[in-house]
């Protein structure tokens, strides 16, 4: 077996995760040298894996020191991770960008509808800056999808985004604000208004450049500003192909081939499904590079497979779409 076919991947039967997770892993155990490598160094090998909680999950910090790659490949895209000037930036090196968009677009969908149905506004300076964002390239994705002729990318110019949501409110038209949160919270700050029409969905990321929130307070913030009831999250990471989207109140879920389990700060060997933990990642669609990867955020994950992420572990860097804290 050289590669997985789209169906085992997006399938959306609950009851077969646990064993397309095991082919997953035998197929990145046999053909990424990284990946296999650190199985080894654990014990862990395609002999004696036999369930998800046996299968090991890499550290996301191999990602700043090689090319994690299932298969020989020229790749597509190189997404970079945002980080800041005094850390190293993870690569993902994506084969198929295909791939990506076919799992972007199905999780939104899942979650929202088509694009079709939506202005989609996006707020995303440091990200647009820097370049080489999965997260740009979704938002640009899904604005295509959108086709609504006012659907489009804001950089600097919050005076322009004000008019133009009070343009859509006016018109009484389905639109989503996807933002990195300190940029949200400047907007918010300088350009207050009533939104009824608007989806206010935080990306996380505070970049430094603001005093670290926690979660309940940003929120606070923009409910009161744009006088709406819930803030929508979405949460994802340069190292992944897959998104979870939280609706309010902070808590995610995830589309039918991704999920969160946890590891223990004491054994990080010990993996669990719910409780209180690390937050390891399952993202099936990210099967030419891995699979099975271990953050640095720390979480809770709920008997019906939602979940929370309490914050980053002290050792890590602030990077990624993540850096509030509950």
């Amino acid at each position: 077996m050289s590669t997985i076919s789209l169906n085992n991947i997006f399938s959306t039967d609950t009851r077969t995760f646990g064993q397309r997770c095991l082919e997953t892993f035998r197929f990145q155990y046999q053909y990424n040298r990284i990946y296999r490598q650190w199985c080894d160094a654990l014990g862990k090998n395609t002999g004696n894996v036999e369930s998800v909680t046996d299968i090991p999950f890499l550290p996301i910090s191999f990602f700043k020191t090689g090319q994690v790659t299932t298969t020989e490949f020229t790749a597509e895209l190189v997404f970079e991770s945002s980080g800041t000037t005094q850390t190293v930036c993870s690569r993902h090196y994506v084969k198929d960008a295909a791939l990506y968009r076919e799992s972007y677009t199905r999780a939104f969908g899942m979650f929202y509808g088509p694009a079709t149905q939506y202005c989609i506004l996006a707020l995303l300076p440091s990200y647009l800056e820097k370049g080489n964002s999965s997260l740009v390239y979704m938002a640009d994705g899904l604005i295509r999808q959108s086709a609504h002729p006012l659907s489009g990318f804001y950089l600097h110019d919050y005076a322009g985004l004000a008019e133009r949501l009070a343009q859509l409110e006016q018109a009484a038209v389905p639109t989503i604000l996807l933002g990195v949160t300190y940029a949200l919270l400047d907007f918010a700050e300088a350009f207050p208004q009533q939104l009824k029409h608007t989806i206010v969905m935080e990306t996380g990321g505070m970049k430094g450049r603001k005093r670290e929130l926690i979660r309940e307070e940003v929120h606070r913030v923009l409910q009161r500003q744009f006088g709406i009831q819930e803030v929508h999250s979405e949460y994802s990471m340069t190292e992944l192909l897959s998104q979870a989207y939280s609706k309010g109140g902070g808590r995610y879920y995830c589309p039918p081939w991704m999920r969160v389990m946890l590891r223990s700060e004491e054994d990080p060997l010990q993996v669990m499904e719910q409780g209180t933990g690390i937050i390891n990642v399952v993202d099936l669609a990210n099967v030419h590079s891995c699979s099975f990867i271990a953050t640095d955020d720390a979480g809770v994950v709920h008997p019906d497979q939602g979940f929370e992420v309490a914050g980053r572990l002290d050792h890590s860097d602030l990077r990624g779409c993540t850096l509030l804290t509950l």
